[in-house]
């Protein structure tokens, strides 16, 4: 049983004791944030000379941040633009395995461009920006960090800032300004697809971090502020992204404005305090308002309440969710106090000349643009983008050996040790003794990419190999040389298959790699009805050795079944590259003695049922299975769990048909399911945001939000295929029911009318197709296929491959969003089998 004496007093310690509910009136909410920058009587003058020598043209292109993707060198050096950016999955060239000196040949090329005045007749230079989110994560061979999750079950800002040093140095290897971090949302429903880019669902955990982390990134407010070694950061996302209604990213955050300030802005409290340069708006809604054109919480708030200096910038194309605003056209986001849109694809020209016209005829004040070209200017002066070199010139610049330093393994590795929280040590079966053979299972024991998670070199975390890793080291590549030092021997079986019966196994396993929207939820049940992790436990129960489970995830799940199959539990979260620091605390050194001892504590409840997600220490029917701040120890008693119910309830069994839905393209190819471009004997693996075979070009693109649709242009007439597959048979027979459909959304953009091809396959000789008549249109349309049209031609959805294959021989370009498995809306298309 758990013993009592870890529960008490878990949820209000140190430095992290629980803040108090404001008693203050509305008024006083949000305090005043006072920071004195370096020498910033003197910002203040540069920044007023530079902008009276300003055209209206060239304010604008300050506020504009287009994405690598879809802006040239030349369009840099014709507007100027005052800071760009790369997304997550985008590379110098597109190519995901761009070296250090392609990353600085860009950097160089556009800050050339920005300071030769040429043509727009300024000479100011422009910012890079990145999600650097868990070290520098999108650049192949770079040190990855925990994710923020497993980061805040250390409770240790000191390693915090040395987190966040060490990432600074590594993206300014590549020649990079600024970094978009830290996260510091206060989740509160698990849920939300980007619970793990919380440190806790205490905000007194995330404030201590969040000054920490732009400290790091920055260099504190003394003599190393914004100096060579150090970037600028951002504080996101600005307001409550945490707080959503049921979870769902983007949407709604009812809270009254005490509780966004005492549950959701407490980073914000801290990373100003430190000096942060920018804060991200959010998303999200608060009380039904988009943030990104709440004048209230942007200007009254952020900058006028709290005193914030800096600049506000947008996220992806986030103003064009104003209502009355698109990607183009959002003068409303710039009056509420939006000082930068952050505008990828191609919109960006249109919303330059928008904004230009807008000032011209006072829908926007020139006193507002001129606030926020401002508050752009006095950043870059503040940290020394006038006076630096040029990026390839920068001390750091270019230095392959920052790129995965030692001493920034050494700091990932300790975060890992310290981020691992022990649930259950049945008779003491950790740590693994000397001389034992080990038998390590499951499809996340040798997978750098699943260990990894989201925001890993591509978007997703998807379509990476343990190849793309180098310098990195996988959960089992760890463990195999910490076993084999103590005299062990180590099997590695995924399937659970051995010929040598093990003293112990060790089981690997855990969500797959998610990022925004696609990983949202509708409950926390880990499996999900597909069993295999439980059926994997099952298997070498039967063997009649003690099993360690090793849990990969991004949020605590309801993971019953597995804990009663399995004699110890380690919840690993998303420990990142450095796979070994598991290891260390797993496995005993050659005495048989701990070489270190689990640190890590919950930061999160852990949820009693599947629907427990919104599960807070704090609030009155708070039940958790295992609550906040709770973690196991090799010294502490009560180690085991009784037998957990692993009854679903009633209500979650009995759920409508209209609820069953199994997603094959959200924002991306949805796990398990790859995206693949076929052409003959030829593949291609989609595995960053633009891929091309033969006829067949294949890139991602926005529907509704980032990324959430993909288009397919065919230059030829020839049958190139895009095919979502996965290398092991998926069993959908609860589709089987007569009103389930393949649906998807598309528009034809052709001078023509096409026949498209929909194919679903369970082998290479159980294969049934579907032709759809598609005509030219902008407009998108919804269409379902019978799953029965597939049925009747012999496919078997006991096993399926590949759910969704297209396929047309005519020229022109297919847009497809939302592709599922399901009940299909009212107003969708229902075809008649062919």
């Amino acid at each position: 049983m758990i013993d009592k004496r870890l529960i008490v007093g878990v949820a209000c310690v140190a430095i992290f004791a629980c803040t108090p509910k404001s008693q203050e009136p509305q008024t006083k909410i949000w305090p005043k944030v006072d920071v004195s920058f370096p020498k910033d009587e003197q910002v203040q003058q540069r920044v007023d000379t530079l902008l009276s020598s300003l055209t209206l043209e060239q304010k604008v292109a300050q506020v504009i941040q287009p994405e690598i993707r879809d802006v040239t060198i030349e369009d840099m050096r014709k507007y100027g633009f005052g800071s760009y950016l790369n997304g997550g999955g985008a590379f110098p060239n597109n190519n995901k395995h761009a070296s250090v000196d392609d990353w600085v040949a860009l950097a160089e090329a556009m800050y050339q461009a920005s300071i030769d005045d040429s043509l727009d007749g300024t000479a100011i230079p422009t910012m890079w920006g990145t999600d650097a989110v868990h070290g520098h994560n999108n650049v192949v061979g770079a040190t990855l960090f925990p994710h923020n999750i497993g980061l805040g079950a250390m409770r240790n800002p000191e390693l915090m800032r040395q987190i966040a040093n060490a990432t600074a140095k590594e993206v300014m290897a590549t020649g990079i300004d600024w970094i978009f971090a830290p996260t510091v949302a206060v989740a509160r429903d698990d849920r939300w697809g980007r619970t793990y880019e919380s440190y806790s669902e205490d905000p007194s955990i995330v404030k201590a971090y969040a000054g920490a982390v732009v400290n790091g990134l920055q260099g504190g407010l003394g003599d190393t502020f914004l100096d060579e070694q150090h970037v600028i950061s951002t504080v996101k996302h600005f307001v409550g992204d945490g707080g959503t209604e049921k979870g769902d990213d983007q949407g709604n955050n009812l809270a009254s404005e005490a509780d966004l300030y005492r549950i959701h802005a407490q980073g914000y409290v801290s990373g100003l305090a430190a000096g942060a340069q920018s804060v991200m708006a959010s998303f999200n809604s608060w009380q039904g308002e988009k943030i990104h054109g709440s004048r209230y919480l942007l200007t009254d708030v952020l900058k006028e309440k709290m005193g914030f200096q800096g600049f506000v910038v947008g996220d992806w194309n986030g103003h064009g969710q104003i209502p009355g605003c698109t990607n183009d056209n959002c003068p409303q986001a710039m009056n509420a106090g939006l000082d930068v849109y952050m505008v990828p694809t191609q919109a960006w020209k249109p919303l330059y000349y928008n904004l230009i016209e807008q000032v011209k005829s006072g829908v926007i004040p020139m006193a507002r643009l001129d606030d926020a070209v401002r508050r752009v200017l006095a950043v870059k002066v503040r940290a020394g983008l006038f006076d630096k070199p040029s990026p390839q010139s920068r001390p750091l610049s270019g230095d392959k050996t920052l790129i995965g330093h030692p001493q920034h393994r050494d700091i990932a590795r300790q975060a890992v040790r310290e981020s691992l929280v022990l649930l259950k040590n049945k008779d003491r079966v950790l740590p693994i003794q000397p001389n034992q053979h080990v038998l390590i299972v499951g499809d996340g024991a040798d997978n750098i990419g699943k260990q990894s998670g989201g925001w890993t070199i591509t978007w997703q975390g998807t379509g990476n190999q343990n190849s793309d890793f180098p310098g990195a080291t996988s959960i089992y590549a760890g463990l195999k040389a910490a076993i084999e030092r103590t005299g062990g021997t180590v099997s590695l079986s995924v399937d659970g298959r051995y010929s040598e019966k093990p003293d112990v196994v060790i089981a690997v396993f855990g969500e797959e790699p998610y990022a925004e929207g696609n990983g949202d939820l509708d409950n926390l049940d880990f499996e999900r009805a597909e069993n295999a992790a439980q059926s994997l436990l099952n298997k070498v129960n039967a063997l009649g050795a003690p099993v360690v489970s090793v849990f990969i995830t991004g949020r605590p799940l309801w993971v019953n079944p597995e804990l009663n199959r399995s004699d110890a539990f380690v919840v690993a979260w998303l420990p990142g590259s450095e796979g070994a620091g598991i290891a260390d605390v797993l496995v005993a050194d050659q005495h048989g003695h701990p070489q270190h001892d689990f640190k890590g504590t919950l930061p999160f409840s852990w949820p009693a049922h599947p629907e427990h997600h919104n599960n807070n220490v704090g609030q009155p029917d708070y039940a958790p299975l295992l609550p906040f701040g709770f973690g196991l120890g090799y010294t502490s008693s009560g180690d085991d769990l009784a037998t957990l119910n692993e009854a679903l309830p009633v209500a979650f069994e009995s759920q409508s048909k209209e609820t069953q839905h199994h997603q094959i393209l959200g924002q991306g190819a949805q796990a398990p399911w790859k995206a693949i471009l076929k052409s003959g004997g030829e593949s291609v693996v989609m595995t960053s945001n633009v891929e091309s075979l033969n006829a067949l070009t294949v890139r991602t693109s926005d529907r509704l939000i980032q990324e959430d649709a993909l288009s397919l242009t065919w230059a030829g007439n020839t049958h190139e295929q895009l095919q979502f597959f996965s290398p092991f048979p998926v069993d959908l027979r609860r589709h089987g029911e007569a009103e389930h459909a393949l649906v998807f959304t598309y528009r034809w953009l052709a001078d023509t009318a096409a026949v498209l091809t929909v194919t679903m396959g369970c082998d290479s000789e159980c294969v049934a197709a579907q032709e759809v008549n598609i005509a030219p249109s902008d407009s998108w349309a919804s269409v379902a296929i019978p799953l029965a049209c597939f049925t009747e031609k012999g496919l078997d959805l006991k096993q399926i491959y590949s759910p969704f294959t297209l396929s047309t021989n005519m020229q022109g370009t297919l847009d497809i969003h939302n592709v599922y498995l399901g009940v299909s809306k009212a107003d969708t298309v229902q075809l008649t089998c062919q």
